[in-house]
């Protein structure tokens, strides 16, 4: 018997479209180059969302380049009609080339190739990166380390986007990566992921879609192809839900059009810690004001306590950033020396005993500067260059102790006499980073360059921070973009003159560097309020009780004057109490300054503002008429966010499958349809546990089927065995028949789908209920080519070590062969 060459899958395809090509390898035409377009406008566009997670737009270039280089690497390795495995490959190795190209130019080896000398700065951009994440609430400054991350994620999301819409033939779950893009943007953004974000990702995955469909219709890179008739019915009806799910979603998912979190927020992985971050993070909890992390304390104190956690002395002008010292750290199990004379004739010794309740950190709050802390569970160490006590096995959650503290009785005299220049003071308390601002330098020198004294630079300082031109909020630094602690943002903040805390300190301390006086920054808790209540201490008798919360959350400015340490000051109007020896120089400003701390610390004067001491307290627990149910709604929106990612994670085999089984159905060209019927017949034998043998012959195969999965022949799975019978002897003719003959008579498209729904029908009917259920949402035909193509690597891997062998005996046989050729010339 004859049998006829086998004819190709594709054969009704013409490479192209071009009936007059010549036969043999033909090249991938438009595809590769129609579909990396399509994902690169994808790509771009889900990259407009991160404006405003990342401030400004000097970053979207960086990022436009790396999608950009690994959409159309791999285009180009796909045109030359490159294995899958290696076009995957090709886009990781564009993507580490761009990257090397954008940000390691000077340690790589021909500005793309990474060197030795690239890993120890990527570390330092991932770190960069990581206090970032940690340290800042959205929108931060695009330093190096957040912008090479984001670029990252863009060049993984597109390789993630092309391997499901090409090799893995599934475009329609390619929106996956695209909505994983989506996500951070969405969650953490004031005003989401944006208009025209949205619509820029959404035209590009549907562009992706319009691609698989007009080049690809059984998910294989082809030469080219006809128009579909149908298609721009398609596209008109995907679109028209796209446009419907526009309108739809931002009223039945809250926070998808002002964001989840309005004011500004950032994803934690570790959870809701209640404890104060030390990386400065307080805008969150200044904007959330939920009265968490409860403290309270007794002491014998005539007024409330500043509680100083850690001390933040590290800068290197992107941010401030604590240095724990861990090799120079202390045991705390004796007294703690402060490290540096104190030249007074009199200090105040204060006994406070403090209960952390829920405040959960590992940094110890304590006032400053502790002598001796006593009552805690577990290891504690403190810093000798700062006092910062922190917890090595344990964290403040539910720790009583007794701390005795002591400071020099400052007044504005002595500190104006303490004029020489600091010595015995580390470098990293007077460092100043070279890329300073200018108006960060004419700020510092209009304002203090003429005073004459380290005590009337600071005076100086605090005192114009503190002025009418500056004002108190926490919404305009989000606002505005220049939300965090680096040198930009304290530049905005110095033209926009509106912050919190944090731009205060940092702009105080900075400043003060400037003008010589060594500087850090405190992070803590502002003075509390009083509770009412009273706590027996040994040795102190009855004292008065006060509590500091999340809403108490501040950081402050120390400044170092020889002879008398470490002096805290308050740039910060509406936060915390100055210091009587800081307002002794500037009385027309101090009972003003005063003023706005009304209802923040106690006053036992009869003033009428005590009377409205309640309501003052009760004001900051409020933050307004939405803000308690916001802050419940949180975790409600976390969880459904949650509950939809897995639901879809559940059914995106399902979906796939689907898709698969629709695109066969429905071929856009009728000589496909006998092929594209059986790949459809065996998926469904692979999905209900009968996989086809590797050798087994279409009728061998049908035949097996038949008898395994269907029920009998003449009864009411008649119709099933029918349909297979005839879908085999249509493949066979196909597969082995004459090129250019007719297939067998009657074999129709609509024929073709009906008898494999009847199959289908005929399988559920016939296999237990927990095998239809896998068949349905867990099909192995999906799993085996997801299988397939991650254990490529492996495979390639196993195939050039069984080569290697067979390789070195060729290389031995030649040289044996030269050698006998030698001897015998």
């Amino acid at each position: 018997m004859t049998m006829a060459p086998a004819r190709p899958t594709g054969a009704g395809q013409r490479a192209n479209g071009n009936p007059g090509a010549p036969p043999g390898r033909t090249g991938a035409g438009a595809y590769p180059w129609a579909m990396a377009a399509a994902i690169t406008a994808a790509g771009c566009g889900a990259a407009l969302s991160l404006n405003g997670v990342l401030r400004g737009w000097n970053w979207y270039w960086a990022a436009m380049t790396t999608v950009l280089a690994v959409a159309l690497t791999m285009a180009a390795l796909r045109s030359l009609r490159a294995q899958p495995l290696l076009v995957t490959a090709g886009g990781f190795v564009a993507l580490g080339g761009v990257l090397t190209l954008t940000f390691f130019r000077s340690s790589s080896f021909l500005w793309v190739v990474p060197t030795g000398a690239t890993l120890p700065e990527l570390d330092r951009l991932i770190q960069r990166a990581s206090e970032t994440v940690l340290a800042e609430t959205a929108p931060v400054a695009p330093n190096a380390g957040i912008v090479m991350v984001a670029c990252a994620v863009l060049g993984l999301a597109v390789i993630l986007v092309d391997a499901l819409a090409v090799p893995l033939g599934m475009p329609a779950a390619s929106g996956v990566g695209l909505l994983a893009l989506l996500v951070v943007p969405a969650m953490i953004k004031p005003q989401s992921v944006g208009v025209w974000s949205f619509v820029a990702t959404a035209a590009g995955y549907l562009l992706i879609l319009a691609c698989s469909q007009w080049f690809a219709p059984d998910g294989r890179v082809q030469g080219g192809s006809a128009r579909s008739p149908g298609l721009m019915r398609r596209a008109a009806v995907t679109g028209a839900v796209a446009l419907a799910a526009t309108l739809v979603l931002p009223l039945a998912i809250p926070g998808f059009d002002r964001g989840t979190f309005p004011q500004g927020s950032r994803l934690n992985p570790w959870g809701g810690a209640t404890g104060l971050n030390p990386m400065i993070t307080l805008g969150s909890s200044l904007r959330t004001p939920d009265g968490s992390g409860r403290i309270t304390y007794a002491t014998n104190s005539p007024g409330p306590l500043y509680l100083r956690s850690v001390t933040v002395d590290n800068f290197d002008g992107d941010s401030w950033g604590p240095d724990d010292r861990t090799g120079s750290r202390v045991p705390l199990d004796g007294r703690i020396d402060p490290g540096y004379p104190v030249l007074t004739d009199e200090q105040v010794r204060l006994v406070t005993a403090i209960d952390a309740g829920s405040f959960t950190s590992p940094y110890l709050p304590v006032p400053y500067a502790p002598e001796t802390v006593s009552g805690l569970g577990g290891q504690w160490t403190w810093d000798p260059a700062t006092l910062s006590i922190k917890g090595t096995d344990t964290t403040t959650r539910r720790q009583e102790y007794l701390v005795t503290s002591a400071v020099p009785k400052l007044t504005a005299a002595l500190l104006a006499q303490s004029s020489g220049p600091a010595r015995g003071i580390a470098d990293v308390f007077t460092r100043v980073p070279g890329n300073v601002p200018d108006i960060v330098k004419t700020t510092a020198q209009s304002v203090a360059g003429g005073a004459g004294t380290p005590y009337q630079k600071a005076m100086a300082i605090q005192k114009y921070l503190r002025s009418s031109e500056f004002t108190y909020s926490l919404q305009s630094p989000v606002q505005g973009g220049y939300d965090g602690n680096g040198l930009s943002v304290l530049a905005d903040f110095l033209q926009q003159k509106s912050g919190y805390c944090i731009h205060y300190a940092s702009a105080m301390a900075v400043m003060a560097r400037l003008e010589g006086i060594p500087s850090r920054i405190a992070v803590g808790y502002a003075p509390g309020r009083l509770t009412g209540a009273s706590i027996t201490v040994a040795g102190q008798g009855s004292l008065p009780e006060y509590e500091a919360d999340a809403r108490d959350a501040h950081a402050w400015p120390e400044l170092y004057f020889q002879g008398l340490g470490w002096v805290a000051f308050e740039p910060t109007p509406s936060r915390g109490v100055v210091p009587d020896y800081a307002t002794e120089a500037s009385a027309s400003s101090g009972a003003e300054s005063l003023g706005n701390n009304d209802g923040l610390i106690p006053d036992t004067a009869p003033v009428p503002s005590s009377a409205a001491t309640p309501t003052a307290q009760a004001v900051p627990g409020a933050g307004g008429d939405g803000t308690g149910d916001g802050a419940q709604l949180v975790p409600w929106l976390l969880g459904t966010a949650g509950a939809a990612a897995l639901l879809l994670l559940a059914g995106a085999p399902h979906m796939v499958r689907a898709g698969i089984r629709s695109r066969r159905l429905h071929p856009k060209h009728p000589d496909l349809a006998v092929p594209l019927a059986w790949s459809e017949l065996r998926d469904l034998g692979t999905d209900y546990g009968l996989p086809p043998g590797e050798s087994e012959t279409p009728r061998t195969y049908a035949a097996r089927f038949r008898g395994t999965l269907l029920g009998e022949p003449d009864g009411m799975d008649r119709d099933a065995h029918e349909a297979v019978v005839s879908l085999t002897a249509a493949f066979e003719q196909h597969r082995y028949g004459r090129p250019g003959g007719r297939g067998p008579a009657g074999v129709a498209g609509q024929d073709l789908a009906a008898g494999v729904a009847a199959v289908e029908e005929s399988l559920q009917a016939n296999v237990p209920r927990s095998r239809r259920w896998a068949a349905s949402w867990l099909p192995r035909s999906v799993n085996r080519r997801l299988g397939a193509l991650l254990g490529m690597p492996f495979s390639a891997a196993g195939r050039t070590i069984r080569r290697l062998p067979r390789a070195g005996a060729r290389v031995g046989s030649a040289a044996d062969d030269g050698d006998s050729r030698s001897r015998g010339g």
